[in-house]
């Protein structure tokens, strides 16, 4: 029996179930075919392909630079480095706001060209026309409340979302809605944990925290930030797993030093 044939492939009914039994949910981002491999290989439940595409591969500062060709072009390079996670791609800014139409015709192009297993864009009651008409095209949606990135110039700060009432009764009802509405999970972002908890018990949906604490059904975060490979961004609520940044740029030094020295190649390493 081959390899292939034995990996049981994670989808969205997989997430449903893991919150049902309990049982946490993982997601990382990747953003290409050697990165998805890797994550793949490590377990991970679901795969990101993140419009922080804009600033971890482009160096943007916000997300909203990024077209839906160039995230149709990432989530083209992941698919082909996955086996068993189930592929989230982001809706870049702009390109479901406007209207439901064009909403549709993004996902259509996420889901054909890209061949993303479900897509993810951000909002509430604002959107809830785009998602519905996703939905009942069979395209699964996954939901984004909290800190939603793509909106950086209406709040004006990347600072913790909801901690007044008003704010945090808008979350808990879009939150709601976005169940009703068909979403198969749910990223909560930056927002105090208690309500992160609130709203993970309150719907039947998986919810995904990022800076929400550990009352969520699961975790995602940044690959880059997971592996210490930026080393300037340093949320509280980010953990680093190793310090790539350290690692590389000190193995960039030794190749620099052996090749200079003419260390490198040896006769070994020479035909």
């Amino acid at each position: 029996m081959s390899v292939h044939s034995e990996i049981k492939k994670i989808t969205t009914e997989t997430l449903r179930k893991m919150k049902f039994d309990k049982e946490k949910i993982t997601m990382l981002t990747a953003y290409d075919f050697t990165t998805a491999k890797m994550v793949d290989a490590g377990g991970i439940d679901a795969i990101l392909i993140g419009d922080s595409a804009a600033n971890v591969m482009a160096g943007h500062e916000t997300t909203l630079p990024i077209t839906l060709d160039q995230m149709i072009y990432h989530t083209q390079c992941v698919v082909r480095g996955v086996d068993r996670a189930l592929i989230v791609a982001d809706l870049p800014f702009g390109s479901y706001q406007s209207n439901s139409e064009k909403a549709l015709e993004s996902a259509v192009r996420m889901m054909k060209e890209g061949g993303a297993h479900s897509v993810k864009i951000e909002g509430g009651k604002e959107i809830e026309e785009s998602i519905t008409k996703i939905i009942n095209a069979g395209i699964p949606v996954m939901g984004h409340l909290g800190l939603t990135p793509q909106s950086i110039y209406q709040f004006g700060t990347y600072k913790v979302r909801a901690k007044e009432d008003e704010e945090a009764e808008k979350l808990m009802s879009d939150a709601k809605l976005l169940e009703e509405l068909g979403c198969f999970a749910l990223v909560l972002e930056k927002i105090p944990a208690d309500l992160a908890k609130r709203v993970s018990e309150s719907i039947s949906i998986p919810t995904i925290g990022i800076g929400a604490g550990a009352g969520c059904d699961g975790q995602v975060l940044v690959y880059h930030d997971m592996v210490g490979m930026n080393k300037g961004f340093s949320p509280k609520f980010l953990r680093r797993y190793l310090d790539l940044y350290t690692e590389i740029t000190g193995a960039v030094s030794s190749f620099v030093k052996d090749v200079k020295t003419g260390d490198f190649p040896n006769e070994n390493e020479s035909y």
